[in-house]
């Protein structure tokens, strides 16, 4: 999908958003698993991730985000017809 200006909103499809959830919520299961059962090595990957991300480091934020987004996703409003 591109969008033409940055500000456009993205419509997507029921598939397209069901799969988009199914992903982060693999995502959130294995962040919320790390942060229970993790080694140094994986506690620090995930970091650098959150890091990456914009979230200064912490995988507590980065697994807040990502439920964030399920949250936004499974109570986004439809989209209105242009017509």
């Amino acid at each position: 999908m591109t969008l033409r200006r940055a500000d456009d909103g993205a419509m997507l499809t029921a598939r397209e958003v069901a799969m988009i959830r199914q992903a982060l919520s693999a995502c959130s299961d294995v962040l919320t698993w790390a942060g229970r059962h993790g080694s140094l090595q994986l506690e620090t990957v995930v970091a650098h991730v959150a890091e990456a991300a914009g979230l200064g480091g912490s995988p507590g934020a980065l697994t807040c985000q990502v439920n964030l987004a399920i949250g936004y996703l499974d109570f986004a409003p439809a989209a209105r017809s242009t017509r």
